[in-house]
């Protein structure tokens, strides 16, 4: 069955951050500090989920979906990131499987999307080996709960980003710029991922994913020092959190770091872990130049020109989508396994009309064109199995607060009125007329 869904994540709709036990994310902490996000907004109620999930899992029903991607918040179910477990955080999770299950729609859990307790954090986070044993404890249990009605998972979301925007530049929480010190944040992530994938199989997952946020990489020009940089930044993005999963080896790091001290024995037989698929989310191609003389990095992301782009000035361009697909097919080949489009969407200036719609036909060509190409990528032969538009609601945008939204849903913040968006109504009509195969 092809997965056409919808993805959210828990800091981003949930709210309730107080509520029955939940513990503190460093998202919680990093929201609060002054400066951290843009204009101080904070997730403390985002989209009200947790009160409002019966209202949500509706619009989904409505829409007709047949998959839904939500994370599991792990302070609430496990509140100091080990040790006690929070009974009243996995019935949440319990009741909103039930439910969507009752409305024909596939749960698919990603249990890490960036909101690591802060009981962790404060002990060293993802700079530190314990957080990947943590994990795979805290795993057994969401799946312990969860598994005899859950048939995939996924583990870790853009393992990426997080790194890159939480500990080496700072951007995100938990506000750490140790630029390429931040490698063991890479490599603890990949071993804790590696080490749930076995818990989850022994608590009766039967099917263990992974998400990366992936990019083609074009050079500048053809002059050599661009083509080495964009080198160098394609091990960064892509296949430092794909090699050692794929192929069970890192790539040439040596442009970053030449003390891979963060490696033990065995370590990389745990990451390469067999899965029966792997995630992509694709947003934008990169394009890198030659860094300048003094800078702290070995490329300088120029940008893509020559494009529309969103509300995040992000440039689209969809035929990236087929590339990304058909290059990880040639990289990796046989040990490619099938892929979802975990996440794909836009960020829009959605304003309610005087008649209370929201027309947001740049999105609506945006699905359409994105959707088009991966059915290209597919007909080239990569085994695509699902497609997950980011997102169902407007919601928290991480360090810009408020001011992107990427939703199906328009949310007004203030009273939570949820108005489904001109996409809305073209995706239902487009989900109405497919079959489960394609």
């Amino acid at each position: 069955m092809f997965l056409w869904g919808t993805a959210t994540a828990a800091y981003q709709i949930e709210g309730g951050v107080h509520e029955d036990g939940r513990g503190a994310s460093i998202w919680d902490t990093f929201s609060h500090e002054p400066g951290r996000t843009r204009d101080g907004h904070t997730g403390d109620v985002a989209c009200d989920h947790y009160h409002r999930w019966r209202e949500d899992v509706a619009l989904m029903s409505d829409l007709g979906l047949n998959a839904y991607r939500f994370s599991i918040a792990w302070p609430r179910v496990q509140p100091g990131g080990s040790g006690a477990v929070n009974e009243k955080g996995l019935d949440f999770y319990d009741r909103l499987v039930d439910a969507l299950l009752a409305a024909g729609v596939q749960p698919v859990p990603t249990l890490f999307h960036w909101d690591l307790p802060q009981a962790l954090q404060d002990r060293g986070g993802w700079m530190s080996r314990e957080s990947a044993g943590r994990f795979a404890d805290y795993a057994a249990i969401a799946a312990g709960r969860l598994a005899d009605r859950v048939p995939l998972w996924i583990t870790m979301n853009e393992p990426f980003v997080h790194m890159a925007f939480g500990y080496a530049l700072g951007v995100h929480a938990p506000g750490q710029a140790l630029m390429t010190d931040a490698l063991p944040a890479a490599h603890h992530q990949l071993l804790g991922h590696g080490l749930a994938v076995g818990a989850l199989r022994a608590a009766g997952a039967r099917q263990v994913a992974l998400t990366n946020n992936c990019t083609p990489v074009r050079a500048a020009s053809a002059d050599e020092a661009d083509v080495k940089a964009a080198e160098a930044y394609d091990v960064l993005h892509n296949r430092l959190f794909n090699d050692p999963v794929l192929l069970g080896a890192y790539p040439d790091l040596s442009a970053y770091t030449a003390d891979l001290g963060f490696l033990q024995d065995g370590d990389l037989d745990v990451i390469a872990a067999p899965l029966d698929a792997l995630g992509i989310n694709y947003y934008h191609p990169t394009r890198i130049a030659a860094p300048a003389d003094g800078a702290g990095l070995p490329f300088t992301d120029v940008g893509i020109t020559g494009h529309p782009t969103t509300a995040f000035g992000w440039p689209v361009v969809p035929d990236g989508l087929r590339e990304l697909l058909t290059g990880l097919r040639s990289r990796y080949g046989p040990a490619l396994p099938p892929i979802l489009v975990t996440e794909n969407g836009c960020s829009q200036d959605d304003v309610p009309t005087e008649h209370g719609t929201v027309e947001d036909d740049g999105r609506i060509a945006f699905l359409e064109s994105h959707i088009e190409a991966m059915r290209r990528a597919m007909a080239e032969g990569v085994d695509v199995r699902g497609y997950f538009v980011w997102s169902l609601l407007d919601n928290f945008e991480w360090a810009e607060g408020y001011h992107q939204r990427f939703g199906l849903v328009h949310v007004d913040f203030a009273t939570q009125r949820r108005t489904p968006k001109a996409s809305y109504a073209w995706l239902k009509q487009f989900l109405a007329g497919q079959n489960t195969d394609t």
